[in-house]
């Protein structure tokens, strides 16, 4: 993957700031595998989302449990500038020895699949489970980056732009190194 060039109608970008207020079509949440809301970007989203999200996630919950690490579920954004909140699980980190780095990249993978499946252009992404889940994010932004750029490289992706909207400067600059080490 190293050296792989993103093409150039595509576009990867990091900024800092409340993924709240960043206009995409998917907004994706770090959400917890009950889906019962919670801190940090979970709580951020269903304030300013409204209380429609959660009677959405109350339906999928009654339906089918929960949602596994590594996976997702869609909800309507509410008041969010967007039309899809993608609930995206992240694992708890374990060290590094429970299939943390895998069940990470199917977080990003999976929300990228679904914005493919609704004919999405842009997304935007915290940086999931580096924060009450404990993921180094040094380590964290090398996996979501890669997953991401990968993604962009295929052939018949709709997605043109994905948005890394990071809370604090320690985070942005975490992924912006990793982001130079990977030559994207």
């Amino acid at each position: 993957m190293h050296g792989t060039r993103i093409p150039q109608r595509k576009r990867l970008r990091l900024l800092i700031g409340d993924i709240t207020r960043v206009a995409a079509d998917a907004i994706v949440n770090a959400a917890n595998s009950r889906l019962a809301g919670g801190g940090g970007v979970d709580g951020a989203i269903h304030r300013a989302g409204g209380p429609g999200i959660m009677r959405e996630l109350d339906e999928i919950r009654a339906r089918q449990g929960g949602c596994p690490t590594g996976s997702a579920v869609a909800t309507s954004a509410g008041n969010l500038p967007a039309q899809f909140v993608f609930h995206a699980v992240g694992p708890v980190y374990r060290g590094g020895r429970a299939r943390e780095a895998e069940l990470l990249a199917s977080c990003y993978r999976t929300c990228l699949e679904m914005a493919e499946e609704r004919g999405l252009k842009k997304i935007s992404f915290p940086s999931i489970s580096t924060g009450a889940y404990r993921y180094p994010v040094d380590e964290a932004a090398e996996v979501a980056l890669r997953a991401v750029a990968a993604h962009l490289t295929r052939e018949n992706t709709r997605v043109e732009e994905v948005l890394f909207v990071l809370f604090d400067k320690a985070t942005y600059d975490s992924y912006a190194r990793v982001l130079k080490q990977l030559e994207y």
